[in-house]
């Protein structure tokens, strides 16, 4: 038998590639073993090494990421990638089905998906290659992140079948597994660093990176649900899209139903509110639609959202335990937060819960909680558990009132009560120099968006607290690898990088230093505004009081609170070591915007869960549209970005008169 060649080597060995990788992940039956399979990849990316010409963008090498890129290009969906209207309970969902009913003048069959906690996302083909992905967006225009979805395995980066058709868009869910979040949060630990919160802002994170290897190494997931622009395909139903997407090799999620009738989707959807936990991966609803497209067709839409489906979102998952102990932890500016241990343990959402923070004071006696009782736990698709109630008919006589300690669990310093305007706590009064705090204060020094120490993470902050190597944050910078090398854990290549992080962090700037050095109510948006007007230390400990509360966004308070911390003597003694240790203690002033300016002088406070957004990330946008974000609403607000779960700030903004944004609204900003 010849000898085969380069090229039917590398046609063989992708053949043998994307089978396996569409065995494992549409049809759930694998027939290699990892090591196999690794085995073939790197054979095949030798192979590309050393015949350049064999390279393709198909080819499944893609899935390990090539060369990073410069930055996003924003691209326009040939059909808008429109959201789908929120019920959260029955009734909501028979009105749905009365106004669908109407309209088609008989009974309407449903098709009923998953709702998959993830980010939405558009894979275009052309000619049966993927060439493009992109994210929603603001509908009608989105991101291109085609160089970081070519690295998920689920994706298939071509067709399968003879006969492709010449445009399929496919739209989908690209979402991470519980247990991937869970492997990369461990190795987070390993190296001191602070965790992921949840699946779903970590995928929209990975897919924002403009590296793919880091995308490759995160190993997200995709589910396939619709269509958007097609040509050379032609489908009636949803039933039968979801069998054309199986058949060119798409991973459709199992678990929909094809429902006759909205007593079938309301069994369905309270079905999967219990096995909902029993899932890998997270998912916040299910999608109820139209099977029809014919009658979707004549239903249409609003500019906003189809008329032909539904989002029915469940309830918050919630446990109900015994309040058995309250543990008292101290945070960065000295407040004390009780923790309340439950007896026995509660499952939630698939994990186990045995602590959960109740806030502070106020809380504890607004809710009028006690020892024994006998409280509501919820966790509302976020990693930290709540107490939210308490069950008041099941109290016996013998629950005793929390007591709160005189004395610093952690320094022994004595406790004072702060009262303000709106609630009451309890405060370690060793201000700067309490373990605990400087722990604290450690950990948010150290954050990437303020001075990026990589590898101070709560553990060693905690080692070096403890050890008495650090007693405040500028100890940091005296640390040598002979000190870190006796802490355990700590091993050569570790310590160096933790000193190469610390020794970086001297160039990061005022800006990022300010929010660093734990000033209460200057946070990174305020100090961003502080160093455009006082654009050095100096200049900021010579202003006034009345010069900094002038400062936009500032006000009296917030001017008392940096002024006070620079001229206490804690302060006076920190600027001093920071002179002394030589970090940069000035700020280059930005150079004026480009482009639209909407919000320019404004103040905007965001609030609730966001989809398309971090804090970084949307702070960073309306800063780019001129605006000024702040944490707290008043008179002087001017909008109010409001996500899903908006409570209080909300409520206050509508009181205020202050003007709502949805997301998507903001999205359409200076566009």
């Amino acid at each position: 038998m010849a000898k085969a060649t380069p090229t039917t080597r590398a046609a063989a060995l992708r053949e043998q590639l994307d089978r396996a990788n569409h065995l494992y992940y549409v049809e759930a039956r694998p027939e290699l073993s990892d090591r196999e399979f690794d085995k073939l990849l790197a054979e095949l990316q030798h192979l590309e090494k050393d015949h350049p010409e064999l390279a393709s963008a198909d080819s499944p090498t893609q899935r390990v990421g090539g060369a990073p890129i410069a930055g996003f290009t924003q691209v326009k969906h040939r059909v808008p990638m429109m959201s789908i209207d929120n019920s959260y309970d029955e009734a909501d969902l028979r009105k749905f089905d009365a106004d669908v009913t109407k309209a088609a003048g008989k009974p309407v069959e449903y098709v009923v998906e998953l709702k998959i906690d993830g980010v939405s996302m558009a894979l275009t083909y052309e000619a049966g290659k993927l060439t493009l992905a992109a994210t929603r967006g603001r509908g009608d225009v989105g991101d291109d992140v085609t160089h970081n979805v070519r690295t998920v395995s689920a994706v298939p980066l071509k067709l399968r079948g003879a006969s492709p058709p010449a445009l399929f868009e496919v739209r989908g869910e690209v979402y991470m597994s519980r247990a991937e979040l869970v492997r990369l949060n461990d190795a987070l630990k390993l190296d001191g660093e602070e965790p992921y919160k949840n699946t779903r802002n970590l995928t929209a994170g990975t897919l924002k990176q403009l590296d793919p290897k880091e995308c490759a190494r995160r190993k997200l997931n995709f589910f396939a649900y619709g269509l958007g622009a097609t040509d050379g395909v032609e489908v009636s139903t949803q039933s039968q899209l979801l069998e054309v997407l199986k058949g060119y090799g798409f991973p459709v999620n199992p678990h929909t139903k094809f429902c006759g009738s909205m007593d079938e989707v309301i069994a369905f959807c309270h079905e999967w509110a219990e096995k909902r936990k029993d899932l890998p991966y997270d998912t916040d609803g299910m999608v109820v639609k139209v099977d029809d497209f014919k009658l979707r067709t004549r239903l249409g839409a609003t500019a906003k959202v189809p008329r032909w489906a539904k989002a029915y979102k469940f309830e918050a998952e919630q446990g109900v335990s015994k309040l058995g102990s309250v543990e008292f932890s101290v945070g960065k500016f000295g407040e004390l937060t009780p923790v309340a241990q439950f007896d026995p343990p509660i499952e939630l959402a698939g994990t186990t819960v045995s602590r959960a923070s109740m806030h502070n004071a106020s809380w504890v006696e607004k809710y009028d909680v006690r020892y024994g009782d006998t409280v509501v736990v919820e966790k509302a698709g976020e990693i930290i558990p709540q107490v939210v109630s308490v069950v008041l008919e099941a109290r016996t006589g013998r629950e005793v009132p929390i007591t709160w300690p005189d004395k610093c669990p952690a320094c022994g310093a004595p406790v004072e009560k702060e009262v303000s305007a709106t609630s009451y706590g309890f405060y370690c009064t060793d201000i700067g120099r309490c373990p605990a705090q400087v722990a604290k204060r450690l950990l948010s020094y150290a954050k990437r968006e303020r001075m990026d120490i990589d590898g101070l993470g709560e553990e060693v902050a905690k080692q070096l607290v403890d050890t008495g190597l650090v007693s405040k944050v500028t100890d940091l910078y005296g640390l040598t690898e002979r000190q870190l090398l006796a802490l355990e854990g700590f091993a050569k290549t570790k310590a160096q990088n933790l000193l190469k992080g610390i020794a970086a962090s001297k160039d990061r700037g005022l800006a990022r230093l300010l929010p660093a050095l734990t000033i209460y109510s200057v946070g990174g948006s305020m100090a961003d505004v502080l160093v455009e007007a006082f654009p050095s230390l100096d200049a900021i400990l010579a202003a006034s009081k009345e010069e900094l509360a002038g400062v936009k966004g500032f006000g009296p308070k917030r001017a008392d609170s940096v002024f006070d911390f620079f001229h206490s003597d804690l302060g006076t003694a920190l600027v001093a070591d920071l002179r002394a240790l030589g970090l940069k203690l000035t700020h280059e002033r930005k150079a004026a915007p480009v482009g639209a300016q909407p919000l320019a002088g404004k103040t905007v406070v965001v609030t609730g869960t966001l989809v398309k957004y971090d804090r970084n990330s949307i702070e960073a946008r309306i800063k780019n549209l001129g605006g000024t974000p702040v944490g707290s609403v008043s008179k002087k607000t001017d909008f109010l970005i409001a996500g899903d779960k908006a409570g209080s700030k909300l409520a206050k903004a509508r009181e205020l008169g202050v003007a709502v944004l949805t997301e998507d609204e903001f999205e359409a900003l200076g566009s």
